[in-house]
């Protein structure tokens, strides 16, 4: 017996205002499948879509606040995203940071974020940058990915969420012009 793969063609690029609600959905599922054990439950379950929905409304009329979304052509919905723009709070030598990346559970391993990654590389290239760096939860079970993406930590912080306070890593990847060519953003 032969099972065939359902195959999807996912579809990078800019988002739109169109896209905050199903971001936010993205961005809350996918906090509760990644941290769940790590952040509070109490936290991660009084997370709401409306919240989040504010939220990436306001990041995305904020000056050099960039986002990008995975949508899934088939059914024209997000399964991923990601934010970027200029570093904060990091020496002036990191030129651009990845602020988020989320993907679906059930996208996961398919390549879809390395083709966000990429596709945001592509973009700070363009506009001059050399660096990008993304934070990262230390307990993050999916800190490797930035790993097999050739990021190389660089630094340890700390990070409030809710009331509790979390330790994080610095990722950076020092050439975007290999990080960006890595692939194609389409898929």
């Amino acid at each position: 017996m032969s099972t065939m793969r359902n195959i999807r063609r996912i579809e990078i690029r800019p988002a739109d205002p169109d896209d905050v609600l199903m971001m936010a959905s993205v961005l809350v599922e996918t906090w509760r499948s990644t941290f769940r054990g790590i952040i509070s439950d109490a936290y991660l379950d009084a997370m709401t879509v409306e919240d989040q929905a504010i939220r990436h409304a306001r990041r995305m009329r904020a000056a050099g606040v960039f986002h990008m979304v995975a949508a899934d052509m088939a059914t024209k919905t997000v399964i991923g995203l990601a934010s970027y723009g200029r570093a904060r709070g990091m020496p002036p030598a990191f030129d651009r940071e990845l602020y988020t990346l989320y993907l679906l559970e059930e996208f996961q391993g398919a390549g879809i974020g390395s083709a966000l990654v990429r596709s945001v590389a592509r973009h700070c290239q363009d506009a001059g940058a050399s660096s990008l760096f993304a934070w990262v939860l230390a307990g993050n079970p999916n800190r490797v990915f930035y790993e097999r993406l050739g990021a190389r930590v660089v630094g340890r912080g700390r990070v409030s969420v809710g009331r509790e306070s979390y330790d994080q890593v610095a990722y950076r990847w020092d050439d975007l012009a290999m990080l960006s060519g890595a692939g194609n953003a389409a898929m």
